[in-house]
């Protein structure tokens, strides 16, 4: 498995000829080492004197978003593994037999069956990586002061990690026949992408003026 692999040997195959893991299983990636940035912050939140006195809804949502952090950084990791598996089912069943019109007509439908798949996993990315700029604006407005850097770069990820997964969702949207559902995610993408955008910008503005 990837998340197996050392740092090193990662970024070996990476780099590889190997088609995959690629961009899709990097976005996802990213959004988990954001995640656990978040984490990070938080868990050097708890406890301070700075913690202790806020008030307690204010403690409850730090504690909720370290749990929500722990819990995403693990699921973007399983969406890693998953984004490189449909990609190379992708991979296989273009290279299936089309000498009969059966074959024809299976490697279509085993074509078309994976290029939902290899969307549909980073779509999901695309949608739970927003989520965690929930967490990262509480971070930023209670968490630790010293680790507002941490902070400003988990934004960053998750911007990465958004843009990037949606990417690989317009690519394999390409392949799609329904013409109907081709507008409709294309129309999704776009509307996440620009919400994306907002919040990392108000999460890095915020963080810039309290550096100063």
């Amino acid at each position: 498995m990837l998340q197996d692999l050392t740092v090193k040997d990662f970024i070996d195959e990476l780099g590889s000829n190997s088609p995959a893991p690629g961009g899709g299983s990097v976005s996802a990636l990213s959004a988990s080492i954001a995640s656990t940035l978040v984490t990070m912050v938080l868990n050097l939140t708890i406890g301070k004197k700075e913690y202790m006195e806020y008030e307690d809804f204010i403690k409850d949502e730090i504690v909720k978003s370290l749990n929500h952090g722990e819990n995403y950084k693990k699921e973007f990791l399983d969406l890693m593994e998953k984004d490189t598996s449909a990609f190379l089912s992708l991979m296989d069943a273009f290279k299936m037999p089309k000498n009969t019109e059966e074959e024809i007509q299976i490697r279509k439908e085993k074509i078309q069956r994976g290029n939902n798949e290899a969307l549909e996993i980073p779509f999901e990315v695309s949608q739970k990586a927003y989520k965690l700029y929930n967490y990262i604006d509480i971070a930023a407005e209670y968490g630790n002061k010293n680790a507002l850097s941490d902070t400003g770069v988990a934004a960053l990820l998750v911007e990465a990690a958004v843009e990037g997964a949606l990417l690989n969702v317009k690519i394999n949207i390409l392949g799609l026949k329904d013409e109907d559902r081709k507008k409709e995610l294309t129309e999704k993408c776009e509307i996440i992408l620009e919400k994306s955008k907002k919040r990392k910008e108000r999460i890095i503005n915020s963080i810039e003026s309290q550096l100063k």
